[in-house]
Parts: C-alpha cells; structure tokens; sequence
C-alpha cells in the first residue's frame, strides 16, 4: 500500500540542473511515487535571484533563505545543487543535523571533504547520494560502491570531462588548433565563458578523485590526484599520434599498484590506440572503461553534463534515497576500509612519446640513446627526420617510472646537440 503522506525535499538551486530537477518531480510525479511507494512534494526551493521567473514552480516556495530550509525539520531530503565549497558544505551538515537526508552533484565538494560529509551522514543517520557529481546521466558511482562491491576494481580510466572531448575530437577530425576548437566549443555552449576548471583537468581531477576512492575503499581527496592541463596540445601532436595509429584524450586513470598496496589517480592528456573503446568517444560525451578481477572489462557510456542528463542522475538518487527513509534504512556510505596509500606522480609507469628538436649531424641519435640507457628508461621505437642542420627526433619508450622520464628529459635539455623539447606525452590503454 502506498503511503499517502508525501515525502518532503528542498532543494538548494535552481539553474539548468535545478529546474530541470524540478520539474521532472512535477511531470513524473505520479510515476516517482510508485516507484517509492509514496509521493514526493517539493517543499521549497533556495535561489540567489528570487525575481527571476521560473516556470512550473510556485513562487511561494522560492526563498533566498538556504539556511532557514534546510533547518525546518519536516524536510525529508535535500537536493544540492548549487555546486562549489561553501556555503554549500555547511548547508549540507546542517541539513543531517536536521533529519535530513542528501542528494547533492556536487563534485568539487564530494572530493575535497567527501571524509567530513559522509562522517557527519552517518553521525545521524542520514543518506549521502552522489551519483550526478560524476559524468551526468552515465550510472558510475552506484555500479562501482553497490554492483562491483564484491569484486576487486584494478583500474578506471575514463573521459569525464565533455568540453575537453569535443575540443580534442574537433582537433582530431579537422586538423583545426587548440585556440580554434576552444572557439569552436565556447560557439556552441559546450565551454564555458572561462574554461579553465575544464581544460587545465580540474573539473576531470575531482572526478577522479571520487571514482578512486570508491572503486578501490579508500580515501583518494583531490590534493591527492596529479593533474595536467591540455592547453599545450597541439595539431602537430595529433599528427604524430595518428603516426602510431593513436588519438589524443584527456584522461582519468585510477589504477591499483601491480603488488595491491597503493593506488594513483591522475589527469592528463595521453595517446590512446585507436584500438581501444575510449578512441571512439567524439564530441561532448563521456566514457569510462573499468577493469575488475571477476567481472573483467566493463564501459559505461553516455551524455556526461547538461541540465537532463545530470538532472537524471539526481533523480535516481532521490529515489534511492526515498526509499531507503520508507524503509528505516541507509544506503551504502563510504568504505575505505584498505586505507591504502596514494602514491606520488613520480612512481607511476607508463609509456612515453618525446618529441625533440636537435641538430641535424651524425651522433646525434647515439648521444639520446645514451641519456635514455642511463637513466633506465629503454626505447621502443625512434623516428628522425630533418634538413637544413635541423632535425626532429621522436622517441617511444617501453614503460618506464615518471621520475626516471623527467630525469632523462632535463639531462636531454643539457646536451648542445638538443635544441629543445618539442612535446611529451604519455602512451596510456595498451
């Protein structure tokens, strides 16, 4: 039997994500309350700009006061989607110390003080859901703390970020330039006026931050993720990667140490075999390749933003959460259990792509080959080509530590014969 006393929620913004929260619990109403098992009611809705028309939502329950709605006590659960730190931060501990539960999208949040929040969920007993934060509509979170619970996740690698996709896609299929495709994408609405949270890996960092965290049981915060930007991906990389029969995407990768007793996060742009599932990935959309022991290679898909998709994902939630309050129950919080250590940007693996500018004379492949034997970094394949007393030499290593890399470029950098360090670039997905 269906309850027929509704389940109150508040929710905290009304922009492209918020309204459209709002009204699909308005559209779908009678079908939201037979999947709970009873209806819900939105009982108020905090905005900065109380003026402003929005359709379908009853201005009586518009109010510029977050902190006095969260605090009623008859709210049910709480739907975060104002994003940033605070006050976004303190209206959600303040919502568990008022009975309620939370649905948030919040990323930067969730991975930057995801510890202290799910700390204070469970102190009252509350719900932390946060499934939107992380590639809009995609379903990631639920699979990797609820579905893949009892495997051993080893590695997720994914495009989370729409903006840097579509610009590296355009880069890739026309030839164009950064700035060119940045333009491109900024015409269209997928850039932001300042994109630098997208295309300098901040917006990706957070995401992997959360990703893993929850795929391997421990605490990964966003300090702990090495982040590099793709601003400085040019058309002559992409010519190189499509050399060996590569494309270039900006990347998440969490991955378990080989011995099982650290994990790493990063961000950075990387060539990728056109071979693998993520190559595939054009435009806006997100993609993200999870590897675990049982259930092996696993793709998750989709539109990963926008105002629908992300809306989407905050329902599921809602829903989840619903009927765990029906119940008298929690969902799953956070386990980090393993308390692995995150382990430093210096003692990650992987291959390389360098591309040098150096002088066009005899020795000057036996000088680099040297630099590189002496550092231990061993060399897969080399391409030289030049005219003029001027040459560019690209070299392929075999996999090799981030540290012995470095240490081989800045020793490349103190020969005469190198004239400078055109590009490098990690080989990641083989």
């Amino acid at each position: 039997m269906m309850r027929t006393r509704p389940l109150k929620v508040a929710l905290l913004g009304c922009g492209v994500v918020g309204s459209e929260v709002a009204r699909i619990m308005t559209t779908h109403a009678d079908d939201l309350a037979a999947r709970i098992g009873a209806p819900v009611e939105l009982a108020g809705v905090a905005v900065r700009r109380p003026s402003r028309v929005r359709e379908g939502i009853d201005p009586a329950l518009v109010t510029t006061d977050a902190t006095a709605l969260v605090k009623r006590g008859d709210i049910d659960v709480v739907v975060e989607v104002i994003g940033g730190i605070e006050p976004a931060r303190t209206l959600i501990t303040t919502a568990f110390g008022h009975g309620a539960s939370v649905v948030s999208a919040n990323k930067a949040l969730v991975a930057q003080d995801g510890d202290a929040l799910h700390a204070a969920a469970v102190e009252h007993g509350e719900d932390l859901y946060y499934e939107a934060a992380v590639a809009g509509a995609i379903p990631l979170v639920r699979p990797l703390r609820e579905s893949l619970a009892g495997d051993k996740v080893n590695r997720v690698l994914g495009i989370v970020n729409g903006t840097t996709n579509f610009i590296l896609d355009a880069m890739d299929s026309t030839g164009a330039g950064y700035q060119e495709a940045l333009d491109e994408a900024t015409a269209l609405g997928y850039a932001e006026a300042d994109p630098t949270a997208d295309v300098e890996g901040f917006d990706a960092a957070a995401k992997a931050a959360i990703l893993a965290g929850i795929a391997f049981h421990t605490r990964v915060r966003l300090d702990d993720v090495y982040r590099e930007g793709m601003t400085e991906v040019t058309a002559a990389d992409f010519a190189s990667a499509k050399q060996m029969g590569c494309t270039i995407k900006l990347l998440a990768i969490c991955e378990r140490a080989a011995d099982g007793q650290s994990v790493t996060a990063r961000v950075y742009p990387a060539m990728i075999p056109l071979s693998h599932p993520l190559a595939s990935v054009r435009g806006a959309y997100n993609a993200v390749f999870v590897e675990a022991e049982a259930a092996g290679q696993l793709m998750f898909y989709g539109p990963g933003a926008g105002g629908s998709p992300t809306a989407s994902a905050v329902l599921g939630d809602l829903v989840a959460v619903c009927r765990n309050r029906l119940g008298g129950a929690t969902g799953p919080g956070q386990s980090a259990y393993t308390q692995l250590p995150v382990s430093p940007m210096g003692d990650v693996v992987t291959r390389y792509h360098i591309s040098l500018d150096v002088a066009d004379k005899p020795g000057v492949l036996a000088q680099v080959a040297t630099v590189f034997a002496e550092h231990g970094v061993s060399i897969d394949t080399v391409r030289q080509s030049g005219k003029d007393g001027e040459a560019s030499l690209v070299v392929v290593t075999h996999r090799a530590a981030d540290a012995a890399l470095t240490g081989t470029v800045d020793a490349l950098r103190q020969l005469d014969t190198v004239r400078g360090v055109a590009s490098i670039m990690r080989v990641e997905g083989e």
